[in-house]
């Protein structure tokens, strides 16, 4: 009998984890049997938890590809390693009931107690790929609509006033040889007031920027020779589509061209907003297969400690020697907390993203405040270990977001205390300057290597001497964006092996 692996139920961090992600997330083995699923998972394909526990993977695909998918796998987990699939298009998956729908899915693999098992992060992309399908129907729809109209207008001249004078967000215009205004209308032109009549016999370029009339000149004069052309021009802030082609006369001459002008400003714009959303999707996407992947190397040695740690404790009771379960209960204690500051910091990063973090502006006192977090922090410091702290501003209120500065504090001093050796002091100095409360925290320990420091605030970001540390690469990235908040800034110093000092800068409100 297939044993299922309880991975919600052995650890309290993993059921975290698993329940605060939005992805359907799916376990299997070597063998393709599925070993857990998330309550996402269960949502997406319909099935329950029980239904799905010990089946093969290929459930939850179309049957047409059940003959192929074996192998796929097969060639994964002989050789795993961490890879988005259906990069630049979809994959398909079923639902319980036989329904399609698209998908797009990241693999890592990940070995508990030396068995390895492969793990898959789902995300329906159905109303995406449907949105980008009916951008496409439509956009067909408009170029249809556009050839029928210049088909029309190529055969009858006697059409083009009924047609242009009601063509949206644009203007229907023909040109003889020195283009010169023959025809004019659109309703662009009622847009800004402008009347067709007069525009009749009066130059085309002579009403464009200057560093527009060459290239459209150039452009136009392709016409001329027979070819149909289409490009896009920028005036100011507006985008136009200028599609063009020739108008041969009853000699089978081409004396005058067809120029249609759309506006598509509204198109660029939803275009743009379209492409962001997907960048910043596929940017969301990647952060958590990182953090996934930064999570399952983090997590493993504090969770073999505490594991450890729990059979070693059981021996000592066993034994009746008490005395001896107190290192590893440090121990525990020590791996919980390591467990929970990276569970902290991907919780913040991900408030960040979604815009969940807002700055709320009150008074307070900061040497009160600055005395207490200075104490809290003191308790993380290492054996001797000492916080000092200096500052020109006794008893003076503060008129600023005090749980951002307590973060951005905490962040710094711990990544202060972490990178620095036992014995060595951390320092922290504040003061006033200019409307703006300046906060400078110096350590004396391993310093971040030059050619490295250009990266330091990005996400994930660790250098090359901290890989004995733990960390998870995401604590400056917070607290940049945490100063982004409050319009803030920060810059450093630093030398490898003598140590490094952060300088933020604070607008106070007055």
């Amino acid at each position: 009998m297939l044993e299922i692996f309880d991975f919600e139920n052995n650890n309290d961090f993993f059921k975290i984890l698993f329940k605060s992600i939005e992805e359907g997330l799916v376990v299997i083995n070597s063998d393709r049997d599925i070993m857990y699923v998330n309550q996402r998972t269960e949502d997406m394909f319909g099935f329950t938890q029980s239904e799905l526990l010990g089946e093969k993977i290929e459930i939850l695909i179309p049957m047409r590809y059940h003959g192929e998918h074996p192998k796929h796998v097969k060639g994964y987990t002989e050789k795993p390693q961490k890879k988005s699939m259906g990069f630049g298009r979809v994959l398909e998956a079923r639902k319980k009931d036989g329904t399609p729908f698209y998908t797009e899915i990241s693999l890592n693999n990940v070995e508990i107690k030396k068995v390895k098992y492969f793990v898959a992060l789902i995300n329906d992309v159905t109303k995406r790929v449907e949105a980008e399908n009916k951008i496409k129907e439509l956009n067909a729809q408009l170029e249809e609509k556009v050839n029928v109209r210049t088909k029309e207008l190529e055969e009858s001249k006697f059409l083009y006033t009924a047609v242009a004078q009601n063509f949206p967000n644009g203007t229907i215009n023909v040109f003889d040889t020195k283009l010169n205004y023959i025809f004019a209308e659109g309703k662009e032109l009622y847009k800004y007031g402008v009347n067709s009549e007069k525009l009749i016999g009066t130059s085309y370029l002579d009403r464009l920027p200057v560093q527009l009339k060459s290239k459209i000149n150039t452009e136009l004069q392709k016409v001329f020779k027979g070819e149909k052309i289409e490009f896009e021009i920028q005036v100011k802030s507006n985008f136009f589509l200028l599609s063009a082609v020739p108008l041969i006369n009853s000699k089978q001459r081409i004396d005058s061209i067809l120029v249609v002008e759309t506006n598509i400003t509204n198109q660029k714009i939803a275009s743009k907003k379209l492409e962001d959303s997907l960048v910043k999707e596929k940017e969301i996407n990647e952060m958590k297969s990182n953090f996934v992947s930064m999570a399952s190397h983090e997590f493993r040695t504090p969770l073999s400690t505490i594991i450890s740690s729990v059979s070693l404790i059981n021996t000592y009771i066993e034994k009746g020697k008490l005395e001896g379960t107190k290192k590893h209960i440090n121990r525990i204690k020590n791996s919980v907390k390591g467990l929970t500051n990276i569970l902290n910091d991907f919780l913040s990063t991900d408030k960040l993203e979604s815009k969940k973090v807002e700055a709320h502006i009150s008074k307070f006192n900061y040497s009160t405040f600055k005395r207490d977090i200075t104490e809290e922090l003191q308790a993380l410091c290492k054996e001797n270990q000492i916080i000092v702290s200096s500052i020109n501003i006794e008893n003076i209120e503060l008129t600023t977001d005090q749980n951002i500065i307590k973060n951005i504090l905490y962040n710094l001093v711990s990544n202060a205390i972490k990178y620095s050796r036992e014995g060595q002091e951390i320092i922290i100095n504040s003061a006033i300057y200019n409307t703006e409360l300046i906060i400078e925290v110096l350590d004396f320990g391993i310093g971040i290597p030059k050619d490295e420091q250009k990266n330091l605030f990005n996400r994930f970001f660790r250098a090359k001497n901290t890989v004995n540390i733990k960390g998870t690469g995401l604590g400056l990235n917070i607290v940049k964006s945490y100063l982004d908040l409050l319009k803030g800034s920060i810059t450093f110093e630093s030398q490898e092996n003598i140590g490094t000092k952060f300088i933020v800068k604070i607008p106070l409100k007055l």
